[in-house]
């Protein structure tokens, strides 16, 4: 698969699982989409027997609250868009249209894996368009208490740098940090569950959230240690799943992204509100078409494998 050029899937794959927040069950397809198509979500199933296409950009998002939210809810949007979208910038898929009868995307085990499972089912094609990168040219910083975000320039590559630090020993501080590529997201990242306190739960119900989550979706945290009986995925599984949360949030950008993102105690709202930094003025980022000198999911990009710059305003 040559990263120089767009992909799709090879075929439609469907997926059905229950969201985690809602607790509805709901059904989702990945259709193949044409070339500059992105990712999309239609959305259906809505009264009157409305449908709704929204793209997958920051422009979109409405909600950033344990997850991130993109259309209207009066007239239609999809919740807990940040595990999938993860899966198919981590394995470099350009253009796909989400098909989707409800308001959230399925949780299924809480990670990124059952997406790629999906995903390798129907496998993965080449397109015949040039891919786009959005190249971050200067750092924008955003920080919310102690806690921040900021996107940094990077010549050769998408860079995530992320550190956590809760208040129990259970978690405690963690950091992770990678360059983000298709083996490294399936190996690093994509296994790494979302977690919760056992303390909150009655409060998130009260407010109608985690509906359903359950030990088969979340990595539950209790006072004592894990709740769950298999443990954990990766030792470090928490900070992995707030990286993994990053990819999917900043796949909003609707390009990939070449550039550094690091974070401290960051979420859905700093990963939001860098991206909003960042398209705050058009010095701060280019669109260049790329031609890497070797296959890899974000590029390896020099200066002397850049073929163009484009001049697009986002």
């Amino acid at each position: 698969m040559k990263q120089s050029h767009q992909t799709t899937l090879r075929a439609a794959v469907t997926l059905v699982g229950i969201g985690v927040h809602s607790g509805d069950e709901v059904k989702m397809i990945l259709h193949p989409a044409e070339v500059n198509h992105g990712i999309a979500f239609l959305r259906t199933g809505l009264p009157g027997g409305l449908d709704r296409l929204i793209d997958a950009r920051h422009l979109a998002v409405t909600a950033t609250e344990l997850c991130t939210v993109i259309g209207d809810r009066d007239s239609g949007a999809v919740a807990t868009i940040e595990h999938l979208m993860a899966a198919l910038t981590g394995l470099g898929v350009d253009n796909v249209l989400v098909e989707i009868d409800g308001p959230e995307v399925p949780i299924l085990d809480g990670s990124s894996a059952p997406f790629i499972d999906a995903v390798d089912q129907v496998g993965i094609v080449t397109q015949g368009a040039t891919r786009r990168y959005l190249k971050v040219l200067k750092p924008v910083r955003v920080a919310q208490g102690k806690a921040f975000a900021e996107l940094l320039p990077n010549e050769r590559a998408f860079r995530l740098d992320v550190e956590i630090d809760f208040p129990t020993p259970v978690i405690g501080r963690q950091r992770k940090a990678v360059d983000l590529s298709p083996s490294v997201f399936r190996r690093e990242i994509s296994r790494a569950r979302t977690f919760g306190f056992m303390r909150d739960v009655e409060k998130l119900w009260t407010a109608g959230f985690a509906l359903g989550a359950s030990l088969e979706n979340t990595v539950a945290i209790g006072d004592d240690g894990i709740m769950n009986p298999e443990g954990l995925r990766y030792s470090d599984e928490f900070v992995r799943h707030k990286l993994l949360d990053a990819v999917g949030d900043l796949s909003l950008a609707g390009l990939p992204l070449l550039g550094t993102y690091r974070s401290y105690c960051g979420g859905h709202r700093l990963n939001f509100s860098v991206l909003e930094a960042l398209f705050s003025s058009r010095s701060n980022y280019t669109i260049v078409d790329a031609v890497p000198r070797r296959e890899t999911a974000y590029a390896d990009v020099s200066n002397a494998a850049m073929t163009a710059f484009v001049s697009e305003v986002h």
